[in-house]
Formats: structure tokens, C-alpha cells, sequence
């Protein structure tokens, strides 16, 4: 076998046991027994020290380019700190199969967003691919009422869409030099210097073996698959990365089946089928674009 064919099977390792840990982030939200706000802060200060480290040994330095870097670096800090804490409170207020689905609209939200950023046109299969979504999200809805828990959970998992998806269009354009690790540092830093000022939990009032859960949470489950992402990406074509990220919601529906006990009724996988599947032809048609 060639080196090249040697590197692609490593990355596609790589690649398949980031996003499985990436799937495995969201049983946390169930699984610490704090609020989505101090979860996210806790995690944030422990991934921020161990990605400082990676960056480090691989003999990166951590200073930024230009001192605009440094702002665009607070901007896009913030969105992710909304971001996972909408994240977390989604799945503490719905499920971890459910919260999952409803974030994973926002590969279909950056396809119909995009276009107003680049100045292209939407296309029809775009449109169709958006009422698909909103079609999928309709099935896990159990009733039209932000009153309930499952309802109101699915409504800030979409909202936790619209900050990554901001994220990710913002870091393409403008933080894209710069590699996963020390992108991650800077976003999580400004994650633990945003949200410290509401934290409720007083740390000596944690249990030990919580502190183990936030550290699991913050080394294996956020700094690990981060590290792991940005090699795989290197041996990688964007589409095969793209689609094997889809997966997250699959792997994260498996996890709190087996570990929480979480089960899907048939309309709720459903439609969950729909957003996931739409996700992917999304990624597919887009790969398709670039490759032309």
C-alpha cells in the first residue's frame, strides 16, 4: 500500500472517532448535574489549559497574526460560548437524540444563508431541502407550545443551529489560517471569560466525582476530537469529512439509547431521518459544487 493510501485510512480513523466523540459530548448535558451555563464554563476552562498544551507541542505558537485576529477571535468566543450552552440546555430540557436533531439544521441553515454572504442565488433544490427540515422538525414536535419542556428544548436546539452556524460561516471567512487546536484555545478562553460572570455553582461545592465527568467532558470529549478533527482534515477531502460529521446525531442517539436508556418513538425518528438525511444531501450537493 501506498504512504498517501496509509495516511487516508489513518485520517478516516481519525475522522470517524472525532465525530463519535463529538456524538458523545451531548450525554454530559444529562449526566452532570449542573445547569447548561456552568457545564459549558467548566468545560470550556479545562479544554481551553489542554489545547494551550497541543498547540504547544506541536510547536505552534499561540499568538495571532494581527491584533484585528484578536477581536475576530472574542466575536467568534462568544458565539460559541451561546452556542454550547444553548447546546447542553436543549438536551437537559428535551433529549439527547431530540436536542441533536434539532441542532443538526444547521447544515441545511448555512446553505440557505451563505448565498446572502458569497452573493449567489438560493437554489430550488436548496428551498426544497429547507421545507424538509422544517417538515422533520414539525414530526419532533410534540405539541405547539413553548410551554412544554420538549418543545421549548427543540426550539433552543435550533437557535444553538443559528449560533454555529454564524460561527462557521464568520471562522471560514475570517479565522480559517489559523489551525483547529489554536482556533479552539482562543474560542473557548473567551467562552470562560464570558460566561464566569453568571456562573451559579460554587466549585468546593462539587462533588469529586463530578469533577471527573468535567474533565472526561473537556480532555477526551472536547479537546481530543478537536485535535483529532483538524489531522484528519489534512488527509481528507472536505466532502468525506462533511458527510462522516452527519453521523454525529446517529452516534449521539446510540450513546443515550445505551447509556441513558433514551428511547425514539417512530415519529420522532422520523423525523429526525428527515433532518439527517436532508443534512447529508446537502453536504453532498455542496461538495459537488466545489469539486466542479
Amino acid at each position: 500500500m501506498s504512504p498517501n493510501h496509509d495516511k487516508k485510512q489513518s485520517g478516516l480513523l481519525e475522522l470517524h472517532l472525532a465525530v463519535l466523540l463529538f456524538g458523545g459530548t451531548a450525554l454530559f448535558s444529562k449526566l452532570i448535574p449542573l445547569n447548561a451555563l456552568d457545564i459549558t464554563l467548566l468545560r470550556c476552562v479545562v479544554a481551553a489549559i489542554v489545547l494551550a498544551l497541543i498547540v504547544k507541542a506541536s510547536q505552534n505558537k499561540l499568538r495571532l497574526g494581527s491584533t484585528k485576529d484578536y477581536f475576530i477571535a472574542v466575536g467568534l468566543g462568544v458565539i460559541v460560548s451561546l452556542h454550547w450552552v444553548t447546546y447542553f440546555a436543549s438536551m437537559q430540557l428535551s433529549s439527547v437524540a431530540i436536542g441533536m436533531i434539532a441542532f443538526f439544521t444547521y447544515p441545511v441553515m448555512t446553505v440557505l444563508v451563505e448565498p446572502f454572504i458569497t452573493g449567489n442565488r438560493i437554489k430550488r433544490a436548496d428551498i426544497a431541502s429547507g421545507l424538509t427540515v422544517l417538515l422533520g422538525v414539525i414530526l419532533l414536535i410534540p405539541e405547539a407550545n413553548l410551554g412544554n419542556d420538549v418543545t421549548l428544548g427543540i426550539a433552543i436546539g435550533i437557535l444553538s443551529a443559528v449560533f454555529f452556524t454564524a460561527r462557521n460561516l464568520l471562522h471560514k471567512r475570517y479565522f480559517s489560517a489559523y489551525s483547529g487546536p489554536q482556533a479552539m484555545f482562543y474560542q473557548t478562553g473567551v467562552a470562560v471569560l464570558f460566561l464566569a460572570p453568571w456562573h451559579t455553582v460554587e466549585l468546593d461545592q462539587i462533588e469529586q466525582n463530578v469533577w471527573w465527568l468535567i474533565v472526561l467532558l473537556g480532555v477526551v470529549f472536547t479537546a481530543a476530537p478537536h485535535a483529532l478533527f483538524t489531522t484528519a482534515l489534512r488527509h481528507l477531502s472536505a466532502k468525506t469529512v462533511s458527510l462522516v460529521s452527519c453521523l454525529q446525531p446517529f452516534y449521539g442517539a446510540v450513546f443515550a439509547l445505551i447509556i441513558l436508556g433514551e428511547n425514539l418513538d417512530l415519529k420522532t425518528a422520523f423525523g429526525g431521518f428527515l433532518v439527517v438525511a436532508t443534512a447529508i444531501f446537502e453536504t453532498q450537493q455542496s461538495r459537488k459544487a466545489l469539486d466542479r
